[in-house]
């Protein structure tokens, strides 16, 4: 099976090439990616904690789901092939803020990402994928704010950075 290929872009997001997933991460390259926050009609976030077998952060908390477009592929529909891969569902998702992070790994990996933030409403029990997700849950963005305070370890890096420096953009209309 060939390896998932990743959007190379330049600090525009405009697709300056492709290259194979873990080699953009071995050296560093920026790329398109996307960030999906779910939300349910109580303003609770539903987080998924990474799978334990996941080649780089496994066993973190972090946001609903997340991944890279494929070539050719919308943010919005990125989000939601990737929303119905890891989670078992899909729901409708509008577009919100982007920025560009850089975050290195214990593994020696780092994700130099330009992340699109993707928000959407959902009220049922997901299915989730055992491959990507460990574990899920819903909570309210202050007391994921207080967690993140003081347990920033079990948490992911573009998490932390999103809640740190995008936490009013993530609050869905209600």
């Amino acid at each position: 099976m060939k390896e998932e290929e990743v959007i190379l872009v330049n600090e525009k997001d405009e697709q300056i090439g492709l290259m194979p997933k873990m080699e953009a991460h071995e050296k560093a390259l920026l790329h398109r990616a996307f960030s999906v926050f779910v939300f349910n009609d109580k303003n609770e976030l539903m987080l998924q904690q990474r799978a334990l077998g996941k080649y780089h952060t496994p066993g973190l908390w972090t946001n609903t789901c997340c991944s890279h477009q494929r070539d050719g592929e919308s943010n919005l529909e990125a989000g939601k092939r990737r929303l119905q891969e890891e989670m078992g569902f899909v729901t409708e998702l509008e577009e919100s803020i982007s920025f560009i992070y850089k975050a290195p790994f214990d593994n020696g990996l780092t994700e130099h990402e330009y992340d699109h933030i993707l928000l959407g409403k959902y009220n049922d029990t997901p299915n989730i994928n055992p491959d990507e997700v460990e574990s899920w849950k819903w909570m309210s963005l202050e007391a994921v704010k207080e967690d993140i305070a003081a347990q920033p370890e079990i948490y992911t890096a573009w998490f932390k950075v999103i809640f740190d420096k995008f936490y009013d953009n993530i609050k869905i209309n209600s």
